[in-house]
């Protein structure tokens, strides 16, 4: 019997290191500028009502305020969820009405595109302005595509084009992630947020702490591989040249995740886009550097 048990011995350990939790702390506590203006800024944000829909076999969360006659729809990207784009609701909501939404853990663009008109239809909304960073400028490309009657103007913010190069260069890392405990993925993105991705940043403490939150419990590990799917999930994008549909490509030069020939890439497809390049704001500019991405923003939005 004795012997018996000591074969469960090794699975216990195995079990007890698979499931321990990731420790959880919020951004509040992770913040460490000696402004607490923009923190505050947040916290106050989330103490605003949020609302749900169950479609495409999960619930959403997302949040809408303002009531002007034209619709502002914000997507974020991987590391990310509705109350990234505060400080764009807080901007724009007096004379649009603005919506953001949080991905649950689809992992296809079909869906994850299905899901947003859903919302959408939700929210009486016949035809939107699309603003998208990263995957989120990667899925306002797809809504362009699969929906173009809903799309009155689109926004691809630090993001990429169709592409082979990101699978290329994260498919191992990835299928070893898929089997590694949540806690220990989360620890080797925050390791990486914390060494390239927040310095890119300016070492914004805002970014810091909304980024390293998403690590400490706010985004699940199931939410982050999904996420990596719809990013290298393959469609058949608009013309580029022949689009009706206004475009903005917004960009930074030192943009840590995505490669300067995919950015190079991007703006030789869609030709007809504006462009706006920031300077050393890394991958989050609408975070660190909220009051000329809101000028530009409202910029072209107003022609």
């Amino acid at each position: 019997m004795e012997k018996r048990l000591l074969w469960f011995v090794p699975l216990l350990l195995i079990a007890g290191i698979y499931l321990y939790p990731v420790p959880e702390k919020d951004a509040l506590t992770l913040y460490t500028g000696i402004d607490k203006a923009p923190i505050d800024g947040l916290a106050a944000f989330r103490k605003l009502p949020t609302s749900t829909i169950n479609t495409q076999g999960y619930d959403w969360t997302y949040a809408v305020l303002g009531k002007g006659p034209e619709t502002i729809l914000f997507l974020h990207g991987m590391t990310g969820g509705y109350d990234f784009w505060w400080q764009q609701m807080n901007e724009f909501s007096p004379t649009y009405r603005v919506i953001s939404v949080t991905y649950p853990p689809i992992d296809n663009l079909v869906t994850l595109g299905k899901g947003i008109i859903d919302i959408l239809d939700k929210e009486n909304v016949d035809s939107t302005i699309v603003v998208g960073s990263s995957l989120g400028g990667y899925l306002t490309q797809y809504l362009a595509t699969a929906y173009p009657q809903r799309v009155t103007k689109a926004v691809f913010g630090n993001t990429f084009p169709k592409n082979d190069l990101l699978e290329e260069k994260n498919k191992g890392k990835v299928a070893v992630a898929a089997w590694l405990p949540e806690w220990l993925v989360m620890g080797g993105l925050r390791q990486n947020l914390t060494d390239v991705v927040i310095p890119a940043s300016e070492n914004n403490p805002l970014v810091g702490a909304q980024l390293l939150e998403n690590t400490y419990g706010r985004m699940s590990k199931g939410q982050f591989l999904a996420r990596y799917h719809c990013v290298v999930d393959k469609f058949k994008p608009i013309d580029g040249n022949q689009t009706k549909i206004p475009l903005l490509i917004l960009e930074s030069d030192n943009d840590p995740l995505v490669p300067a020939e995919l950015r190079t890439q991007l703006k030789q497809y869609y030709k007809a886009a504006r462009v706006h390049t920031f300077h050393e704001k890394g991958h989050f500019p609408y975070l660190n550097a909220k009051d000329e991405y809101n000028t530009i923003l409202r910029d072209f939005l107003s022609k």
